[in-house]
């Protein structure tokens, strides 16, 4: 594994053992310590400074493509510089709306195409910043027997979830592939599956 895998997963494990630590003024789970501590909420947390570097720069290491203002990631941080002041400050009093997400079509070995939405790099930095304080909220109420697209886990522990479930007896599998999910996911029920999790506003429209 690359010193710069390590550096990050390190990174990843310290932020968490920190958010774990802290107490949530606003976070109904009494995990938490709802009413109790420091008054820090998820918005001062997704602000904090150290916070928003660490998305800068995981965007800039993902690179990626332009969205629809063709801002690249090279672009990023001069126009943090510049507008930096006003994009926390519209992010703090609920004034931020994303940008159109831009579609492309990638084709498909079977001769489909699969449609990706490509957010804003700016966009993108701010979804980052959201993930790195609600992804340990989250991962807490997450089934353990579920292993994409979370951090820490991949195919190679699916695989020995598999066997240990064979071991056990298990003969049957079900395959099933939800088409078109993420276009059709119902963004209100989503919303308030959060807000069992996170008390705060939460506006559907700027989410879609």
């Amino acid at each position: 594994m690359r010193q710069s895998q390590k550096t990050e997963q390190q990174a990843d494990r310290l932020s968490r053992i920190d958010l774990e630590n802290r107490k949530y003024t606003r976070a109904r789970s009494t995990g938490y310590g709802e009413g109790k501590g420091m008054s820090v909420t998820i918005q001062d947390l997704v602000l904090d400074r150290n916070n928003l570097n660490q998305a800068y720069l995981r965007v800039k290491r993902n690179k990626g493509a332009a969205g629809v203002d063709n801002m690249t990631v090279n672009d990023l941080l001069p126009y943090l510089r510049e507008n930096k002041t006003e994009l926390i400050a519209s992010l703090r009093e609920g004034k931020y709306k994303p940008a159109p997400v831009k579609r492309v079509e990638i084709p498909k070995p079977n001769g489909g195409v699969r449609r990706l939405g490509i957010p804003t790099v700016v966009d993108r930095m701010v979804q980052q910043a959201v993930a790195q304080i609600l992804t340990p909220i989250f991962e807490r109420a997450f089934s353990d027997n579920s292993f994409g697209f979370r951090p820490h886990r991949g195919a190679h522990d699916a695989i020995a979830k598999v066997v240990d479930l064979y071991n056990q007896g298990y003969r049957r599998v079900v395959d099933l592939d939800l088409k078109a999910y993420f276009d059709n996911v119902n963004h209100d029920l989503m919303i308030k599956y959060l807000q069992q999790y996170i008390d705060g506003p939460m506006d559907t429209k700027t989410h879609s």
